[in-house]
């Protein structure tokens, strides 16, 4: 790079770091504040909530890419990432200063909501201003490799996260940091802040916009001019659902959902886990680099698309080979002494619960939320109408009991006592309280994770130059934020509640697997169908440049 291209880069990318490190925090540590702020439901519940608050800054995504977009197409790329990476930073100090729910009571869970609510309006907006403003400033058959810095950075974001959790975790202990330290990290953003808006205000504008801006071509209204025409509207749902929808799915399960079915599947230890999947992480951080330099010799397609095959086919073997390396008691256990709930199917409830009106009281919810929560998977057996569910671990039967008419106080105890039942039988059908750290095969668990990464890293690294490639200058941060955040936000940011949510209705511990793996093979088929080539494009013009390019780079072999 010459060293104007470095300084883009360099400060681009170092914005999206402390961005993506603000917004991953919450992520790593829901299973944490789950306790803080959602401690009116049950354990369970609890976390489902708390993974839809992390959800509910990806759900308004989007508009933040309408706001921002328009913005960024009409004031300029500069002015629309320098206000995001403000309100993210504060939002997230924020967090670090928040009552908790036995604090000041429901409103603890509303502000937090709140603001996660401002962190996913400023991320809809920071990366479509990233990644604009540096391929902008790349040379054409460069930009893979250079907007790859920016994915790199994502990563990087997400390790600098953990690594904060991490040393907070060692330097004050599990217990101080369960009951505090958690808001260490977030309180410590404040810093980073400082140093992002510094790294922001000393940029120029982009080149291909101060153009656009002194030649009288920037768009009057971006939004309709992207979606009110057809030609453009394809190419957005093309890079939906043939781009974004299976990078989303496998980013979050390599980077987020590991984690959880690590924690709370396999009952790894939190300070463990963080460390597995950081050092994958940072293992695969270079693999960005690689495969975007790749999509400019080779084309963006064909890793999005391959990526996306290969992570439906080795999914399943690879988090099976996560539990019998991370957990191996456990794997013996559900082998030598399965567990069933025998029960009426009309029974039972699908315990999702966003709004938390339903009690789940049969006697049928009553066990599952039991295992569920000592992290028992167990298969369905139906049984006759009316009848009470059993919980069977190996030989030993052991009955639930229905929880209408029984107050409160009285269903709790008694559900304490079915709780005491249901672990003394698992520990005696020898499954384990935790993971036993003497047992597990790190170096083969580091491996696995950093398999998991490299296949979202073979997908995200052409994004960015793809989203960029595919259209016309004057609309592009309106029209290529929207599909990315949509994807993410929609798509890859409700993975984690759905996953945990189809584990404990199904009790299968892969049952997670199922939400990433449908949209992996959308994008296999809407991607190979669908998707034009954009490698090489002029992404200068005012035209629709998809169709050209992707004649151009066919033509040129």
């Amino acid at each position: 790079m010459t060293p104007a291209e470095r300084k883009v880069v360099i400060a681009s990318s170092l914005g999206t770091l402390f961005e993506w490190y603000d917004f991953f925090l919450y992520g790593a540590l829901a299973a944490v504040t789950s306790k803080h702020f959602f401690s009116a439901v049950n354990d369970t519940a609890a976390l489902i909530f708390a993974l839809l608050a992390f959800s509910a800054g990806f759900i308004v995504r989007p508009f933040g890419a309408l706001v921002f977009g328009r913005l960024g197409d009409r004031s300029g790329r500069k002015r629309a990432f320098s206000i995001t990476i403000v309100t993210m930073g504060l939002a997230t100090v924020l967090v670090g200063c928040l009552p908790s729910y036995e604090q000041i009571g429901l409103a603890a869970p509303v502000l937090l909501i709140f603001l996660r609510l401002l962190q996913g309006l400023a991320l809809g907006g920071e990366y479509g201003g990233a990644a604009i403003y540096v391929a902008e400033h790349a040379p054409a058959d460069r930009r893979g490799e250079h907007t790859g810095w920016i994915q790199t950075m994502a990563a990087g974001g997400l390790l600098l996260s953990l690594g904060m959790i991490v040393a907070t975790r060692a330097s004050v202990g599990e217990d101080a940091f369960a009951e505090w330290g958690w808001r260490v990290p977030f309180l410590l953003s404040a810093l980073l802040l400082a140093v992002s808006i510094w790294v922001r205000l000393s940029l120029d504008e982009s080149p291909v916009f101060r153009r656009m801006q002194a030649e009288g071509r920037l768009s009057k209204a971006p939004l309709r001019e992207a979606y009110g025409q057809w030609r453009y509207l394809k190419l957005g749902l093309a890079a939906l659902f043939g781009i974004i929808a299976g990078q989303a799915t496998l980013w979050y399960t390599g980077q987020f959902y590991t984690l959880y079915f690590l924690t709370q599947t396999l009952k790894v230890d939190g300070l463990t886990a963080n460390l597995l999947v950081g050092v994958a992480v940072a293992v695969s951080a270079p693999f960005y680099l690689l495969f975007g330099r790749l999509s400019d010799r080779i084309g963006r397609k064909p890793l999005i698309v391959g990526g996306c095959l290969l992570a439906a086919l080795l999914y399943l073997p690879l988090f099976k080979a996560i539990t019998h390396h991370a957990n191996p008691a456990l794997e013996a256990a559900r082998n030598s002494a399965p567990v069933e709930v025998i029960a009426d199917p009309a029974r039972c409830a699908f315990q999702f619960n966003p709004i938390g009106e339903a009690d789940f009281i049969s006697s049928c919810d009553i066990a599952k939320r039991v295992l569920a929560r000592n992290a028992a998977s167990y298969t369905n057996v139906p049984a006759a109408p009316g009848s009470l569910a059993v919980v069977r671990i190996g030989g030993a039967r052991l009955p639930a009991f229905e929880g209408d008419g029984m107050d409160e106080a009285a269903r709790a105890a008694a559900i304490a006592r079915f709780d005491a039942q249901i672990v003394a039988g698992l520990r005696d059908a020898g499954y384990p309280s935790e993971a036993d750290p003497n047992r597990q095969n790190r170096p083969v668990l580091v491996l696995l994770l950093v398999v998991l990464s490299v296949l979202s890293a073979m997908t995200y690294a052409p994004v960015a130059a793809t989203l960029v490639e595919l259209f016309p200058a004057r609309i592009r941060y309106t029209a290529m934020s929207i599909p990315y955040h949509a994807g993410n936000g929609w798509i890859g940011g409700l993975l984690p509640p759905m996953a945990f949510a189809l584990v404990a209705a199904t009790g299968d511990p892969y049952a997670g697997l199922w939400y990433p793996l449908f949209f992996a093979v959308l994008t296999v088929v809407v991607g190979a169908l669908l998707l034009p080539e954009t490698r090489g494009a002029d992404i200068d013009a005012d035209r629709d440049a998809a169709p050209a390019t992707a004649r151009r780079s066919r033509g040129r072999g």
